[in-house]
């Protein structure tokens, strides 16, 4: 992120903390707090520049002068208060009472910014962002990037695991890694460095956990070794400013070009527009479990998600193709675009043509078209209709023995378990009804 086009006070007075916000950014530590003196340097400079900068040229100019800009600057009216560390303000220095604005720990300790710095911010940062066709992308870690355990859960079936870690002098060739300082094994998702290396190509990236700060580091270490992804940008739940909600308030992004990977829509209510849902990885079984899945999992069955046909392989192209649209086909002014408007578009094109009716998929007395798969078909494009008629293409259930589900047979038409819509919801791609077809019920 770069902010030393701008300043706080729309001056050049502010590069000095411009430069900070980008120095806190670009390390890998936000746990240290700046004392007194480094923040009274950094005013002094500011005052210096600002009073060079406003004063009418003269031939000489007195100390007093100087003296008196210098007080008249730190006056309580003169400063807006962009923002604080602690109870202090990062621009004149005065003791502040209350608290106001947004927390923004990840980037360093006890930084706090007002919400019109924050919009200024967000302004200069996308305008140097879109010079580099470059877009945000905010990536949750647990069932999305990776998956993890603690050691206690690993199922006798996966005991053969803690024989099979990778090193963790240089994780950047490994994918399971033993933590037992954690009590922890963590494994990444197939194909997860690839993708990694190729979004950030396009985006800025960010992560963002509900998990604490300790853990989301840790990960962050195994998925950037070298800290060429992210740096700073790792927010935890400490971070948030809703609990047990995520939000974009603490991401120095524009909303409009903001896209999001995570495995749960319950956690981005706000942001359900520029959120991707991702299909949750399980490799262990206490992750199955914890989902209600009584099933073996990848790692009990000695398996694992496909390299080049599984999530993230998937989504990388769904992200290649939104980031073209949004840069080549979205209108003339860039500054006007949105990366929701892209993945609606793109989202709609997914059952186009099929027309839905569905059997028995939920009561009868429940409003069909707030059911969460009606509104999950019209989005990927699907027109749902309560009645059959020569132009339904698939009926949609869970029993193959309804008047609707004989109805498809007899009129040669699609029918289909109710996963066949969710897979194209993760997929973002229509998928072979075959592989989701019903058994017809035997004649007697």
């Amino acid at each position: 992120m770069s902010l030393l086009t701008d300043s706080p006070v729309h001056s050049s007075s502010s590069d000095d903390f411009a430069a900070f916000l980008d120095d806190a950014l670009d390390s890998g530590s936000s746990d240290s707090s700046p004392d007194e003196a480094e923040l009274q340097s950094l005013r002094i400079k500011r005052c210096k520049v600002e009073s060079n900068t406003n004063e009418e040229p003269q031939a000489s100019t007195s100390h007093v002068t100087t003296e008196q800009n210098l007080e008249a600057y730190l006056k309580k009216d003169f400063c807006t208060h962009p923002g604080s560390f602690g109870d202090m303000c990062i621009l004149c220095g005065q003791r502040l009472e209350g608290e106001s604005g947004v927390t923004l720990g990840y980037i360093h300790k006890g930084l706090r910014l007002q919400n019109d710095e924050i919009a200024r911010l967000r302004t200069t940062d996308m305008k140097n962002l879109l010079r580099h066709k470059k877009l945000y992308l905010v990536l949750d870690l647990d069932h999305t990037l990776l998956n993890s355990t603690q050691l206690v859960h690993l199922t006798q079936e996966e005991g053969y695991l803690m024989a099979q870690a990778d090193s963790l002098e240089d994780v950047s060739k490994g994918n399971l890694f033993l933590l037992e300082y954690m009590h922890m094994m963590t494994k990444l998702r197939p194909f997860v460095r690839t993708f990694l290396k190729e979004a950030s190509e396009m985006f800025e990236m960010y992560i963002y956990t509900m998990g604490d700060r300790p853990y989301a580091l840790e990960m962050a270490k195994l998925l950037d070794p070298q800290r060429e992804y992210f740096n700073a940008r790792v927010i935890s739940r400490d971070d948030g400013t809703q609990r047990h909600q995520k939000g974009l308030d603490v991401v120095l992004g524009q909303e409009s070009a903001v896209i999001i990977l995570d495995d749960t829509e319950n956690a981005w209510k706000n942001h359900t527009e520029n959120l991707i849902l991702m299909e949750r990885y399980h490799f262990f079984s206490s992750s199955c479990h914890q989902f209600g899945f009584n099933c073996k999992s990848l790692a009990e069955l000695k398996s694992d998600e496909s390299e080049l046909d599984g999530a993230l392989a998937t989504i990388l192209k769904v992200l290649k193709r939104m980031h073209n649209m949004f840069f080549d086909a979205l209108g003339d002014d860039i500054g006007d675009r949105d990366v929701r408007l892209a993945l609606k578009t793109i989202r709609k094109e997914v059952l186009k043509g099929c027309i839905l009716v569905f059997s028995r998929v939920f009561p009868t007395s429940f409003p069909a078209k707030h059911h969460h798969l009606w509104k999950m078909a019209e989005q990927m494009g699907a027109i749902c209709v309560t009645e059959l008629d020569p132009s339904v293409t698939h009926v949609v259930a869970t029993d193959a023995g309804t008047e609707k589900s004989r109805w498809t047979v007899k009129e040669k038409k699609f029918l289909v378990h109710p996963r066949w819509i969710e897979a194209a919801n993760y997929f973002w791609k229509k998928q072979p009804e075959e592989n989701f077809s019903l058994s017809q019920p035997k004649k007697e």
